[in-house]
């Protein structure tokens, strides 16, 4: 029976019977050629904060002070700065509780999430501006906050004393390839994790595996609390517990 070919693979045939012809010209018009591409932005970098200043601070004073960065979960996202203190230590009667730390809560735009360069950047104005002790500086965050603490915290281990990331979860890469200097600081990070065992939104396993690669990785201090009946609010509970903020100072650099 003869072959009939549609129109739209002779070009096709035609190429493979040269190629089968001439293998070596083939092989050369297959062969890739290396290029560069060089792109420069200017970026700028720009968030509102809460800020709580303890009782006793003085400016002009000798005395350096814990600082706790927290990161709000995607509802809060926008410009209502007031809404930040929805949830999580800018909703804690820290007055009440003589709170020892200094509490910056940034606001992430809204449609954004959490931006590794704009944290840092917002953490070197502070710790620029104000009696911080850089030794004692800590880490947290739900939800979204919660992913984006375990990605500033394993990206800039040495930034942070601990770090306590609830209802999120990590890429593995990052900590993964961390080598000398990043290493020793990623292993001695202090890591306590939080999730509710019955979260719809992120699953529970977000956070284990994340807890049992940096076992794998040596990492000295790595814990996780699952709430056995918690859904996705596994924050409420946590940060209402003295026991973190006691966690949280027993860890410096």
């Amino acid at each position: 029976m003869k072959q009939v070919f549609p129109l739209l693979l002779l070009p096709l045939w035609l190429e493979l019977s040269a190629c089968t012809a001439t293998k070596n010209s083939c092989m050369m018009n297959l062969t890739q050629t290396a290029h560069n591409f060089t792109l420069e932005r200017k970026q700028v970098l720009s968030a509102n904060y809460l800020l709580f200043l303890p009782a006793g601070y003085d400016a002009g004073a000798t005395r350096r002070w814990p600082l706790l960065l927290f990161l709000h979960g995607a509802g809060e996202r926008g410009q209502d700065i007031s809404i930040v203190a929805k949830h999580g230590p800018p909703k804690i009667d820290t007055t009440a509780h003589n709170f020892p730390f200094i509490v910056v809560s940034p606001q992430c735009p809204a449609g954004k999430t959490w931006s590794n360069d704009l944290l840092l950047a917002l953490l070197d104005e502070i710790e620029s501006k104000y009696a911080v002790d850089t030794r004692r500086v800590y880490l947290t965050g739900l939800s979204m906050g919660g992913f984006g603490t375990w990605s500033l915290g394993l990206s800039h281990p040495e930034r942070f004393a601990a770090i306590a990331p609830i209802c999120g979860g990590g890429d593995f890469i990052t900590p993964y390839l961390a080598k000398d200097e990043h290493k020793a600081a990623l292993t001695s990070l202090g890591v306590w994790a939080f999730h509710g065992d019955k979260d719809p939104v992120v699953p529970p396993e977000e956070s284990r595996r994340m807890v049992e690669l940096l076992k794998t990785l040596d990492v000295k201090e790595v814990k996780l609390t699952i709430y056995p009946d918690a859904q996705h609010d596994s924050w409420t509970q946590t940060y209402a517990n003295p026991e973190l903020y006691d966690w949280f100072l027993q860890h410096s650099r």
